[in-house]
């Protein structure tokens, strides 16, 4: 096992260690269906309350949890008595209708929910059958998020100028790449945000459309009905654009669809599935995306992930354990021997968890002339990624234990950042 790992083993021990608690159990006396419109209604109160982007209620074989999903973690919110298994979910499937006499096939629904204050969000609800009866999953969707500047997303200023360097292009692509729920699509729209929308002409494929941009011409695309990316982006070429942005790049039409957008006079914003900046590359040739077009149409490539940010209330800093100092010296020009960590014991601002929100970490890839004719020739991503670095580019693994040492995230999160 190397020295990596077994930080990273050490280190998922501690953070076990801090957020195991007692489960909350409700226990109730005697069971009355009238009661299921409030408890439902209860559940997306207290979901509101604690900022959650997810409900999972989940059946087990003998109760019925429900766990909200906050700053990306999984929190025990209540434990039901099995009884109420099937009347909540019965409550969930009318509410967003679904069909309630149908328990062998997932189904997907939609509803609304104003809270007591009168704050309205969108509900995005998933059916699943399991071996204990139907999970479901509820996305939550405010209808008028507040749009994070790009200032504000955590980027080193260094990485920072150069993406603001690229948005003063007039053609080209610019991805935004990372696992489901690393803040791509946040990313995308922090930028878009920096065009003043009366002097372009600025369209976007969305699905489903999460923040509600003024003056934007924002579609949400219906895969059920043929309107999927691809069609979207072939009529949105024709809308005169100067700006595009598709939420999903997710096959080959698509991607060339966007390669020719990019090439042809049009500044064109991304996602995509992938691990690295690099490994971008790779994922577009495998979509049978020539090699000479993306370095012709792609113009930078921001990988990020999304990690707990430590409380700024109730941190306290502490020597680097002589255990990181290879870590340090090897990915870092930080002397470990003269910084410091940071940790938190926890305190009501962050409900002794000793997290407050969350932080991207980055790493940015530009075409340069040489990682161009790397790309062309078809090096290796390792090829690449030294090419990149020696041009300065930070990875997401300096990324992380540069924040570590300034206090934005603790070591912990450091390291399962660079797993």
């Amino acid at each position: 096992m190397s020295l990596l790992e077994t930080l990273q083993k050490e280190s998922e021990q501690v953070l076990d260690e801090k957020v195991t608690a007692k489960e909350p159990i409700l226990e109730f006396d005697t069971f009355d269906e009238n009661a299921i419109p409030g408890i439902v209604d209860s559940i997306f109160e207290s979901a509101l309350a604690e900022h959650a982007s997810d409900v999972h209620f989940k059946p087990k074989d003998d109760k019925y949890e429900v766990y909200f999903r906050a700053d990306g973690n999984m929190i025990k919110h209540k434990i039901y008595d099995k009884i109420y298994h099937h009347p909540i979910v019965a409550r969930i499937k009318i509410i967003s209708g679904l069909k309630i006499d149908e328990h062998r096939l997932p189904q997907d629904g939609k509803s609304t929910f104003t809270s007591k204050a009168g704050k309205e969000v969108d509900l995005r609800v998933s059916m699943l059958p399991t071996q204990y009866g139907e999970k479901v999953v509820i996305r939550i969707l405010e209808k008028s998020p507040q749009m994070i500047q790009l200032r504000d997303l955590g980027m080193l200023p260094n990485i920072l100028l150069k993406i603001e360097r690229y948005l003063k292009s007039t053609y080209g692509m610019i991805l935004a790449v990372g696992p489901t729920g690393s803040g791509k699509s946040t990313s995308l729209f922090s930028m878009i945000s920096t065009f003043n929308a009366n002097d372009f002409n600025i369209s976007t494929l969305e699905d489903p459309i999460e923040y509600k941009i003024p003056d934007v011409t924002q579609t949400q695309v219906n895969p059920e009905i043929g309107f999927d990316f691809s069609e979207g982006l072939r009529t949105l070429v024709r809308q005169d654009p100067d700006i595009i942005m598709v939420g999903e790049i997710r096959d080959q039409k698509t991607a060339s669809l966007a390669i020719e957008s990019a090439l042809t006079g049009h500044l064109v914003f991304s996602t995509l599935h992938t691990n690295s900046a690099v490994g971008t590359i790779q994922r577009l040739a495998d979509m049978k995306i020539d090699r000479f077009l993306i370095t012709a149409a792609v113009k930078l490539i921001i990988s990020q992930r999304l990690v707990k940010k430590i409380c700024s209330n109730c941190r306290e800093s502490y020597p680097v354990p002589e255990k990181y100092y290879n870590l340090f010296e090897k990915d870092t020009d930080i002397d470990p021997r003269n910084a410091s960590l940071y940790r938190a014991k926890g305190c009501d601002k962050c409900k002794g968890t000793g997290f407050s929100g969350r932080i991207g970490l980055f790493e940015v890839l530009e075409m340069s002339p040489e990682i161009e004719e790397l790309i062309i020739k078809g090096a290796s991503n390792k090829q690449v990624e030294e090419q990149a670095a020696k041009e300065g580019m930070i990875l997401i693994r300096k990324d992380a234990l540069y924040k570590a040492a300034i206090g934005d995230i603790t070591i912990e999160e450091a390291l399962k950042a660079m797993a």
